[in-house]
């Protein structure tokens, strides 16, 4: 029987077999090339005018879907469960944002 023994002492013969946290770098990323598109806009035409809370406020909402993506792909083990998680964070961002970009929340 082949056991290790980690930092802690333990013995991992009988660990479970989940993977290690995965971080995904590309859905980050997107988000900030999201949020840097109202930016670009604001400099080729005077139509979208956003200011610093605006900004924000996206980065906020953003940041806390990421993180809601990264755990759902990262502790849910059953498909099912995975995508009806990431379809619900999906949904509360843009109703979120739909009722911020009507003004129900000012």
């Amino acid at each position: 029987m082949n056991t290790t023994t980690s930092s802690r002492g333990t013995s991992s013969a009988g660990a479970s077999d989940k993977p290690a946290f995965r971080f995904h770098p590309k859905l980050w990323i997107a988000a900030a090339l999201l949020l840097a598109l109202p930016a670009a806009a604001m400099l080729v035409t005077g139509e979208v005018n956003w200011g610093l809370e605006d900004f924000a406020v996206m980065g906020l909402m953003l940041a806390v879907l990421c993180a809601g993506l990264e755990a759902a792909m990262n502790w849910l083990t059953a498909l099912r469960w995975r995508i009806s998680a990431m379809t619900l964070a999906g949904l509360v961002f843009l109703t979120l944002w739909a009722h911020l970009a009507v003004g129900l929340f000012d």
